[in-house]
C-alpha cells in the first residue's frame, strides 16, 4: 500500500479549470478574484469582513498589529499549536505567555485562563490580547472567554486555523461573536487550501481597513485615508509601516472553487472520524472528546497512546506505523519547550497538561481523500500492536 499521509489537499478538475482562468486573464495578483474570495467567506461564515493573506501567520500578525499589540503589552496563547500561535506576539515586540490546556479537549483552558487572569491583575501584569487556538478543529469555550474578556479588558484573536468549517454553539466558527478577529489557515493539509494562505475576519471596519493596509506594505489609494492632497489617479501614500502579505489571484481562485465543497468536506472528515470512534473503542486508546456545544472540523483526529495497554511505548508505535506507510503523526511539541522560548524563560513543567498531551498523542491520517480500505488498514496495524 503506498504511504497515507495524515493530511492531503483534495484538488479537482474545476479547480485547476479556476485557477488556469485567472492565469488566461489580465490580472494574476491584486485582480478581482481576492475580493470576491473575501466575500464568499463573509458569506459562508457570516462575519461583516474578511481580508485575505499569503498566509494565516501573516493573518496572525497584521490581526495582532491591526488591534495594537506592541512593546510593553502582552500576549497569551494556547502551549498545544504550532508556534506561530505565540510568534505573532513577538513580532510586534510584545511579551508572550501561556494558558495550559484542558486534558480532554486539548484546547485553552478556561479555569487555568481565569486563575491566571485573576493573578496578573493583582501583578500589574494583564494580557493586551489572548490568542486561543481552536486544536484539531474543536471550538474553544468562546462564550467563557469572551466574558473573561469583557471583565478583564483584553482582545480575542480565535487562531481558527484547523476549524473553518465547523460550528460553535451551532453558528459558524469565524462568524466572530465571540472575538474581534478570527483567523484561517488555508495550508495544503488544511480543510480548504489555497496553496498557502490565510484570512482574517473581523466585524469592526476599523480593524478590518488597517489589517487590508498592513498586508500591503502600509499604502492606500483611498483619498480619506490619506494625509496629503493626491497628485493625480496614480497617487497612493503609505501611511505605517507594512508588509507584503498578499495572496494572489491565483490562490483565491483555488479558494473559491475548494470552498464550493467545503460542507461535504466536513461531512466526509466527520464520517471517517465516527468511524475511527468506533472502530478504535475497544482499542484503550483514549479517544477525541466531543464537545456537545462544539461541531468540530475535524482537521486532525489526535489520540492518546496507552503504553501500558499496548505494551509498546508512543514513540515506537509511531515508528512501526510510519515504516508499514502510515503517516502518523505528533501535534504538538509545545511552543514552550522550543530552544528560542527556552532563551525568553520557559522551561519544562510549566504548563503540565500540555506536556502531557504531547507525551502521549498521535495524529492519525484523517482528510477527505482517505478510504475506508485505507482507514481499516490504519485500525488493523495499530490493533496489532495491541493498543
Amino acid at each position: 500500500m503506498s504511504f497515507i499521509p495524515y493530511g492531503r489537499q483534495d484538488v479537482t478538475d474545476e479547480d485547476i479549470e479556476a485557477v488556469v482562468s485567472v492565469l488566461h486573464s489580465d490580472w494574476l495578483t491584486q485582480g478581482p478574484v481576492v475580493p470576491r474570495f473575501e466575500a464568499d467567506l463573509v458569506q459562508y461564515c457570516g462575519a461583516k469582513h474578511a481580508a485575505v493573506a499569503n498566509s494565516a501567520t501573516s493573518a496572525l500578525h497584521i490581526a495582532c498589529l491591526a488591534i495594537g499589540l506592541g512593546p510593553g503589552d502582552r500576549l497569551w496563547t494556547s502551549p498545544n499549536t504550532f508556534v506561530a500561535s505565540a510568534n505573532c506576539g513577538l513580532y510586534c515586540g510584545a511579551a508572550v505567555d501561556f494558558v495550559d490546556i484542558d486534558p480532554r479537549t486539548y484546547n485553552m483552558s478556561v479555569d487555568a485562563l481565569a486563575t491566571k487572569l485573576d493573578r496578573a491583575e493583582c501583578e500589574g501584569r494583564l494580557p493586551r490580547v489572548v490568542v486561543p487556538v481552536h486544536f484539531g478543529g474543536q471550538s474553544c469555550d468562546m462564550q467563557e472567554i469572551r466574558k473573561l474578556a469583557d471583565r478583564y479588558g483584553f482582545a480575542v484573536i480565535e487562531d481558527a486555523s484547523h476549524a473553518i468549517g465547523g460550528k460553535y454553539r451551532d453558528e459558524p466558527i469565524g462568524n466572530c461573536r465571540y472575538s474581534e478577529i478570527a483567523v484561517f489557515s488555508f495550508h495544503p493539509v488544511k480543510i480548504i487550501t489555497t496553496g498557502e494562505g490565510g484570512a482574517a475576519l473581523t466585524n469592526d471596519k476599523r480593524l478590518y481597513d488597517r489589517m487590508v493596509r498592513l498586508r500591503s506594505h502600509g499604502t492606500t489609494r483611498d483619498p480619506a485615508e490619506m494625509e496629503g492632497e493626491s497628485d493625480g489617479p496614480w497617487y497612493y501614500e503609505m501611511l505605517e509601516l507594512g508588509w507584503n502579505y498578499r495572496m494572489t489571484d491565483l490562490q483565491a481562485a483555488l479558494g473559491c472553487s475548494q470552498l464550493k465543497r467545503l460542507n461535504g468536506y466536513i461531512r466526509r472528515r466527520s464520517e471517517l472520524a465516527d468511524r475511527y470512534d468506533r472502530r478504535l473503542a475497544n482499542s484503550g486508546l483514549s479517544l477525541p472528546h466531543r464537545d456537545p456545544e462544539s461541531t468540530p472540523a475535524w482537521h486532525l483526529y489526535v489520540v492518546g497512546w496507552n503504553e501500558r495497554a499496548a505494551g509498546i511505548t508512543r514513540d515506537e508505535a509511531f515508528r512501526r506505523l510510519r515504516a508499514a506507510g502510515i503517516g502518523v503523526n505528533v501535534h504538538y511539541i509545545p511552543v514552550h519547550l522550543h530552544p528560542h522560548y527556552h532563551r525568553l524563560g520557559f522551561h519544562p513543567g510549566q504548563f503540565p497538561n500540555a506536556e502531557a498531551h504531547y507525551a502521549k498523542c498521535l495524529t492519525l491520517p484523517l482528510h477527505a481523500r482517505l478510504t475506508e480500505s485505507q482507514q481499516d488498514k490504519i485500525v488493523e496495524l495499530i490493533m496489532s500492536m495491541g493498543a
